[in-house]
């Protein structure tokens, strides 16, 4: 790691902006006990059904690195009041945790609210592909394992979104459906169903979408010996129009209720090499 892996923090490109005329009070950082924290009802969630399984899943992946203070209020009986954090601090408190970082601002209710609104609603949402990033920085195991397999078959995945118009050869942000083909099928089904696009006359900027990736790598993951078939395979999808197919099946599935393109395209794929490799098994 050196100095020009790092950007640093600025304001270009911004128009500058009057501060705004009250910057309330300046916080205090401290560490407070969970059992002084409570929660208002008022505008506070209730924590069920996808909250309590969020709780749970950042218990089982707990890291201090991870916990980012918990923004409170003082409130009556010596209490503060939860703005933010409630679920990670829940999640502290099932793994035996007693105290956690706070940032303390002096607000009333109206404002705890508005806090909690604004904190809650302008977050910027991290996208997949920024996720992967950092879980390959990180050197997560699953995220190094789709990285390698795709560049074995000669595939790039961006670091930022990009629409499929905008994509290269051989250039995908479909992370996504990269990692469920791996996780539910492996490795080589992975490379093999990239290959059968960049190894064949399929190789055209864009086509590297989810639901390419998708129905060629569950088909193969669902027929082992077409997977292994070599070179047969390669040249049976280079008589494949995947541009066209994958065209097709969106148009459909946008007339079907509860069809989705993917399966589709799939349904495509078999009824194609079901006739393509059938017939060199018989030459054969």
């Amino acid at each position: 790691m050196s100095e020009s892996d790092f950007r640093p923090l600025g304001v270009e490109g911004f128009t500058p902006l009057p501060p705004p005329a009250d910057l309330g009070a300046v916080p205090m950082l401290q560490w407070l006990p969970i059992a002084e924290l409570v929660v208002d009802e008022s505008y506070q969630r209730e924590m069920k059904g996808a909250g309590r399984r969020n709780v749970i899943a950042i218990a089982r992946a707990f890291q201090w690195i991870k916990f980012s203070p918990v923004v409170v209020s003082p409130v009556a009986g010596g209490k503060f009041a939860v703005i933010d954090g409630q679920h990670r601090t829940t999640a502290a408190l099932l793994l035996g945790i007693t105290t956690v970082p706070c940032q303390v601002v002096v607000a009333d209710r109206a404002r705890q609210a508005e806090a909690f609104a604004a904190i809650n609603g302008q977050s910027t949402r991290v996208g997949k592909l920024h996720v992967f990033g950092a879980q390959l920085a990180a050197g997560d195991p699953e995220a190094r394992a789709v990285a390698e397999a795709c560049a074995v078959a000669g595939v790039t995945i961006l670091r930022s979104p990009k629409g499929a118009g905008f994509l290269g050869k051989g250039e995908t942000v479909a992370v996504a459906a990269l990692e469920a083909i791996h996780r539910l099928y492996g490795r080589d089904t992975l490379v093999t169903a990239l290959q059968c696009v960049t190894e064949t006359s399929n190789n055209v900027p864009g086509i590297l979408t989810a639901c390419v990736i998708k129905s060629i790598g569950m088909v193969l993951g669902d027929h082992p010996d077409w997977r292994d078939a070599g070179g047969a395979l390669l040249d049976a999808f280079d008589t494949i129009d995947l541009e066209t197919g994958q065209i097709e099946a969106r148009s459909k599935a946008a007339r079907m209720r509860g069809v989705v393109a993917s399966d589709l395209l799939q349904a495509a794929i078999v009824e194609h090499l079901e006739q393509q490799l059938g017939a060199k098994e018989r030459a054969t």
